[in-house]
């Protein structure tokens, strides 16, 4: 038994040594190749290069994001710390009040409604309308079609300003002024605010599908309008999200053509409000709902008001972001 035990243990010896050496040289390995990833000057160029465009992109957040944060720092200032030069970015007292005040300036309620009933109808009328002209100009061919898309190519970079006196002539003679059919009516027919650029985002879209779907639904008895409304527009959801996004942010924030067409206070929208936000701010004016506090119009009230102003729009994108982004992927607006 003795015997059998040496030779056990002489035997089992060299394979634990054996066992013992192979994790030795697979660390010796992998710290010469981490040795020489170190020393090679490629891995270092590259992580230059990651830190330079992370710091790019950190600087341009930063432009960006600073006057956001700037208003929401500033709407929740008190008098004392909007005078006081050593208070910058973390006020002394939260003052909530700035809001209750710019809400009741602002008379927030009706005027949400009319900025919700024209951007939602003028939104609906470039998502048909343009999808409709774009379809026409992706899969029709016709006589003077070039042409005509090229028209509507040019329009994307004429202003609106430009335009503005003959459209108010014409919308003076129609009986439209103070009332919304000016700002919703030409959606309808693919001309408003940024109609061009809509055309144009559905016509790259349309162009890249392939003909054989609607070979398909011509076989199945379907027309070219059926085929459009049940089959095309259905596969353009991409694009339809990009320019609903787009639409609404447009029409909600455009100050230039309701501040022409509308002059009667209760048809305002909210935009147009503000006007008379920062004019009483400068006049310095005393609230008269919160005349015995001494509340006069501040910088920080004026901040509330746009903050609140924005704030629909805020949160519509924010449950649309990743959606957006991947309908500006797919709808031929990176180039691809």
């Amino acid at each position: 038994m003795n015997k059998l035990e040496i030779s056990n243990k002489s035997v089992s010896a060299p394979n634990m040594q054996a066992g013992t050496s192979e994790p030795v040289q697979n660390n010796a390995s992998s710290r010469k190749v981490l040795f020489h990833k170190l020393t090679t000057r490629y891995f270092w160029k590259d992580i230059v290069v990651n830190l330079a465009l992370y710091l790019l992109l950190l600087d341009l957040a930063f432009v960006f994001l600073y006057p956001f944060l700037d208003m929401i720092i500033t709407s929740l200032k008190t008098e004392e710390d909007l005078l006081d030069i050593t208070v910058q970015w973390i006020p002394s007292k939260i003052f909530w009040q700035n809001y209750k005040i710019a809400l009741d300036s602002l008379s927030y309620t009706s005027f949400f409604k009319n900025s919700v009933v024209v951007t939602i109808l003028a939104t609906v009328g470039h998502v048909l309308s343009c999808s409709c002209i774009a379809y026409g100009f992706a899969r029709y061919r016709f006589k003077g079609s070039g042409i005509l898309f090229g028209i509507v190519v040019l329009s994307m970079i004429v202003p609106v300003e430009v335009l503005i006196f003959p459209l108010y002539m014409m919308y003076s003679r129609l009986g439209w002024l103070n009332t919304f059919l000016p700002l919703t009516v030409p959606a309808f027919f693919g001309f408003g605010l940024r109609g061009g650029l809509f055309i144009f985002l559905f016509r790259q879209f349309f162009i890249g599908l392939p003909y054989e779907i609607e070979e398909a639904a011509r076989i199945d008895g379907c027309g070219p309008l059926r085929t459009f409304s049940s089959i095309m527009l259905p596969m353009s959801q991409s694009s339809i999200l990009v320019s609903i996004v787009l639409s609404l942010v447009w029409h909600w924030n455009d100050f230039f053509e309701p501040s022409m067409y509308l002059f009667k206070p209760k048809v305002s929208l909210l935009p147009a409000r503000l006007s008379g936000i920062i004019s009483m701010f400068n006049a310095e004016k005393v609230v008269e709902d919160y005349a015995e506090t001494e509340i006069i119009f501040n910088e920080a009230i004026v901040m509330a008001a746009i903050f609140l102003v924005i704030l629909p729009i805020l949160i519509v994108y924010a449950f649309l972001q990743k959606r957006f982004m991947e309908g500006i992927e797919r709808s031929g607006l990176t180039g691809q």
